[in-house]
C-alpha cells in the first residue's frame, strides 16, 4: 500500500475530526517505542491530516475574506436575500 493509499480518507475528514486524529499521532510519536517503520508511517499520516487541517483554514479564511467583500459593498450574504 502507498502512501497515498494509506491517507486517503483524510480528504474526506472534516477539520474537527482532522484535528483530533493529528493530535492523537503527535501523542503516540513523543510517547516513542514503535518501530522506525511505524514512526515514518504516522509521521506521513502527521503531515497528511496537518495538510488537511491547513486547506480547512485556508478554505475558512477565503469565506471570511469574501463576506468581509460583500459586506464592504452592502451585499447581502448568500441566501439570505430579502431577510
Amino acid at each position: 500500500m502507498t502512501e497515498t493509499e494509506a491517507n486517503a480518507d483524510i480528504a474526506g475528514l472534516s477539520y474537527e475530526q482532522a484535528r483530533e486524529e493529528l493530535v492523537a499521532v503527535v501523542s503516540q510519536l513523543e510517547a516513542g517505542g514503535a518501530s522506525l517503520e511505524q514512526s515514518l508511517a504516522l509521521w506521513e499520516r502527521g503531515e497528511a491530516l496537518a495538510a488537511r487541517c491547513e486547506a480547512w483554514l485556508e478554505g475558512a479564511r477565503a469565506r471570511l475574506d469574501a463576506a468581509r467583500d460583500r459586506a464592504g459593498r452592502g451585499d447581502a450574504p448568500e441566501g439570505d436575500a430579502g431577510a
